[in-house]
């Protein structure tokens, strides 16, 4: 660049000529004038404005301060010459800040390199977006690089360019960004042939899915996919290998996203992942001399142990990566035991059984010592998670021996877990007490209040410590030096209880007097406050102290300190007045007990870790404190376009709630499902869905769905409570349909499962159909559809979600009974609520006679027996079924359909010892009949 303009090559040479910094600022400032008078001039070309604004770039690297050249930035983006261009993209971003008003100016100038088809001017745009990143370039050019991301026609590499700015915007304004109707589009990318492209996306998916699970849920299958492909099925080129470690920076992305969401119950993604992490377990199992490949395989490692604990932590996998990580802690390499340390306590965090841990306490123990702060640090996390009732004085013990010589970025820390631990797993309130004075009189300033708040509860609360607890605490207030914290506590609780120990020898009153306010004179206002309430305990309880303690008063009455001052005379006040005066009495009662609350040293902890990356799925301390933590895991955020995938019911009915939200302005419908569970799929609608759908209803075979792109067909068997469905894809298309994804949402779970048998391919051939075989079962009575979405690229993204036909007469077995059977069940099951009815206007044929035959199909397709001579009128169906769960055992169910050829009505009558079931069936009949053949 500057070879080819010699005024910048004469002006950098100049610079670097000058001997001393004041020859530096006159050639500067001779230039900045000239600089100045040139664009005042005017009239220069692309190439004198492309000379100065580079000039003044260096400048400003140099550290100088620019006022100048901004406008003339601006003119250079616009500009149709590469170099140009590229000179004005570089004077915008270092020279403005975000909030800058020349921002506006270039807003259209980027966006149209945005548009432009030259990747190259996309990429100078794309690098001024991410490294700008004003809230006003985000709103405004958002949409612009999310459609260069997701377009057909764009370099792979503007595509990583492309995912990362909005990486980049998102996480500096993720209001702007509607994650949620971007979703399936960006996940779709995941599938993207180019590995760096699904690197970048993965980046992307993962910063999303964090505060957006629900709408990025069908990420899980991909990542699974992906992470089958790259470790058992080596689909990756040589480009992306390194040392032999087929791309570990996207294995790591996507093992750390599959943590973000709660293990599958799918047992194909399962099998698939166990397959994944027995294989990188296996393949670390012994190091390499080589340490580039040792990094890059450890790093997989650690990701997948944490994934195999997420899992279920008491899978063989765990076993196995118990024992590489106990190797792993011992290593000579200062990373390897960081990593070990800190996984380790993951799997404490987790584990129902800590035996396997405790083997290595003394390796973890000693890691307190160990050179490296960080790993002093993670082996103080794992001690505080795997504590428990059996090593807790151990732990403790060592704990507080260490703390008298450990880092002082180390020591708040320490100080509360200590606290923590030493209350969760006391064994006797007198160990807690003795403990927790220790702590107190060995870490010194680094005591928070949170600490000896805590003591002085349980002090209060405890009567049969308060004797204990008074003795303990004079021993330590006799010692020459005592931490204010201690004084503190000594000076609340001997006001309470020392005259419990009063009469003991070495514990008189003038002796507890004369040591505590001999530790007064060091202390700052607020803790003399609190001993000026301890004297006037004292005055009450032990007149022979009232002169000491009232000269005291005295004194401090003219103290300048207000606090103190008011306390003194009022304290004075009552101290004057007789004894036999009530007032004094009453005002100097016992504490009484505090109201039970929750310890507040768990927040000051968790405040002080507070995340500073990537969110956590687990914190330190143990299983209990983690399952109290999913449960009260706070909703996922929401943006201002989140409600876009929180989508009605197929039905189409509103709910007035959600009505009168929309009339108050306020958009609750993107909150209205709890964490964890997936909103309803927009139904597709189309001509013959309907007419498809219900036909399968009694059908075991047909077409679901069908379109110029895709066909979608049916073949189902049902058996007692299990089914198999077998989903034919045909792509009409002379292309191939990328990125192919199929879906089943179940809106309960506990009553229907449905899982495909193994992970579908991705690419579905031009003009060609796969099957996937779809396992169902039936565990209780349910009474919605699943919903089959199927997703795939066509060019644009193309999605489409239709209700499967399975009905919960699916599972009905026809039983045969003889007429006295029939009516004798018919009546023992009796009326409402057990029944369910309906008269609805009756479709005849074209001869206007009543279709007996299709009444026949319809019958015996939803797995009914129809019962024959039990109705004498021909024209009436009778028919007797028995519904078979997994849970819920079996359900009989009996029907009637009588039609009325001269009313052209037709009543249905369902009988069923379950409710739910005479309902569903009713309707489910009722539809189908009601509908034109």
């Amino acid at each position: 660049m500057a070879a080819s303009m010699r005024g910048l090559t004469q002006f950098i040479a100049d610079i670097r000529g000058a001997r001393v910094r004041e020859l530096e600022e006159k050639r500067i400032n001779k230039e900045m004038a000239n600089i100045r008078k040139k664009f005042k001039d005017g009239n220069l070309d692309g190439y004198q404005k492309k000379k100065y604004v580079a000039k003044i770039i260096f400048t400003y690297i140099l550290g100088y301060k620019v006022d100048v050249g901004h406008m003339e930035a601006v003119n250079l983006i616009s500009s149709s010459k590469y170099s140009e261009k590229q000179i004005g993209y570089l004077a915008v971003t270092l020279l403005m800040h975000e909030n800058s008003d020349f921002l506006r100016l270039v807003v259209n100038s980027i966006r149209k390199d945005l548009d432009e088809n030259n990747e190259v001017n996309n990429c100078l745009a794309l690098h001024a977006i991410a490294n700008v990143g004003s809230s006003e370039m985000a709103e405004a050019l958002s949409e612009d690089v999310h459609r260069l991301l997701i377009s057909p026609t764009s370099q792979t590499f503007v595509k990583k360019k492309a995912a990362l700015t909005l990486l980049r915007l998102y996480r500096k304004h993720p209001e702007v960004i509607p994650a949620a109707e971007w979703a399936l589009r960006l996940v779709s990318i995941m599938d993207d042939p180019d590995l760096g492209v699904v690197l970048c996306v993965t980046s992307l998916v993962m910063a999303l899915a964090q505060d957006h699970l629900d709408a990025f849920a069908v990420c899980y299958t991909k990542a699974v996919d992906r992470l089958y492909r790259l470790v058992i099925q080596h689909e990756y080129s040589t480009t992306y290998a390194y040392y032999k470690v087929p791309t570990p920076w996207l294995q790591v992305k996507l093992l750390r996203l599959l943590q973000y969401y709660p293990p599958t119950e799918d047992p194909a993604l399962r099998n698939a992942l166990t397959e994944v992490l027995q294989t990188v377990m296996s393949n670390s199992a012994e190091p390499s001399r080589n340490v580039q490949h040792n990094n890059a395989q450890h790093a997989v490692l650690f990701e997948a142990i944490g994934l195999a604990i997420h899992l279920d932590t008491s899978s063989p996998l765990v076993d196995t990566a118990a024992v590489l990580l106990a190797r792993f802690i011992s290593s000579k390499e200062t990373n390897v035991r960081y990593l070990g340390l800190d996984t380790m306590a993951h799997l404490a965090a987790r584990a129902d059984s800590l035996d396997p841990l405790k083997k290595h306490q003394g390796t973890i123990i000693l890691s307190l010592r160990d050179k490296d702060i960080s790993v002093r640090r993670r082996a103080l996390d794992l001690l505080y998670s795997m504590c428990d009732v059996d090593n807790s004085e151990l732990i403790v013990g060592e704990l507080l021996r260490y703390l008298k010589v450990a880092d002082y970025a180390l020591r708040e820390e320490m100080v509360l877990k200590i606290a923590i631990l030493t209350e969760k797993y006391a064994s006797s309130y007198k160990w807690y007490v003795d403990t927790i004075l220790q702590l107190i009189s060995a870490a010194g300033d680094h005591v928070g209040d949170e600490v000896w708040y805590r003591v002085v509860q349980i002090v209060t609360n405890t009567e049969d410590l308060q004797e204990y607890a008074a003795r303990v605490v004079f021993e330590h207030l006799k010692t020459p030096v005592a931490h204010e914290s201690l004084v503190k506590v000594g000076g609340y609780i001997l006001g309470e209880y020392g005259h419990l120990i009063a009469n003991e020898p070495g514990y008189s009153p003038l002796e507890q007097f004369q040591t505590l306010h001999s530790k007064s004179q060091f202390c700052v206002a607020p803790t003399r406050s609190l001993l000026l309430s301890t004297y006037i305990k004292w005055v009450n309880v032990f007149p022979e102290l009232k002169p000491q303690l009232v000269n005291i008063f005295e004194r401090y009455r003219h103290v300048l300190d207000a606090e103190l001052q008011q306390r003194a005379c009022e304290f004075y006040a009552l101290a004057s007045r007789s004894d036999d005066d009530e007032v004094l009495q009453n005002v100097c009662e016992e504490m009484p007990p505090f109201p039970p609350r929750v310890s507040t040293l768990m927040s000051r902890l968790n405040r002080k870790l507070g995340d500073t990356e990537d969110k956590r799925t687990w914190v330190h301390g143990g299983k209990e404190i983690n399952l109290e933590r999913q449960l009260t895991k706070p909703p996922t955020i929401k943006t201002k376009d989140a409600h876009l995938n929180s989508l009605p019911p197929a039905s189409g009915a509103v709910d007035a709630g959600s009505m009168m939200n929309s009339l108050a302005g306020l958009d609750l419908s993107a909150t209205s499902h709890p964490p964890g569970s997936e909103a309803v799929p927009r139904l597709t609608i189309g001509p013959g869905i309907d007419k498809w759908f219900n036909k399968l209803t009694y059908s075991a075979e047909g077409v679901l769905y069908e379109d110029v792109q895709i066909q979608v067909g049916i073949k189902s068997r049902f058996q007692g409570h299990l089914g198999q469905l077998a989903i034919y894809f045909g792509n009409k298309e002379s292309a191939p349909l990328t990125s192919f994804t199929s879906t089943v949402h179940v809106s309960d779970p506990n009553a229907l499962s449905a899982t495909f048998a193994k992970i579908p391919p991705n690419v579905l051939a031009p003009r060609t159909q796969s099957q996937q075989i779809l396992h169902v079962e039936c565990k209780k009575v349910f009474t919605s559809f699943p919903t089959l979405t199927v997703s795939f690229l066509a060019g644009a993204h193309q999605s489409i979600s239709v209700r499967l036909p399975i009905t919960v007469t699916k599972f009905f077995e026809g039983v045969k009974f003889g007429q006295a059977d029939f009516f004798e069940r018919w009546k023992l099951i009796g009326g409402p609520p057990r029944e369910s009815q309906v008269v609805f206007p009756l479709s005849l044929d074209n001869a206007g006679h009543i279709d007996l035959a299709r009444n026949r199909q319809v019958i015996s397709g939803n797995h009914l027996a129809i019962l024959e001579d039990i109705d004498p009128n021909p024209s009436n169906l009778v028919g007797a079924g028995v519904l078979h769960t997994s849970v819920d055992g079996k359900v009989g169910c009996l029907l009637r359909l009588e039609p009325n050829r001269d009313a052209k009505l037709c009543r249905i009558t369902v009988r069923s010892t379950s409710e739910d079931v005479a309902t569903e069936v009713r309707k489910l009949a009722e539809t189908v009949l009601k509908a034109d053949p």
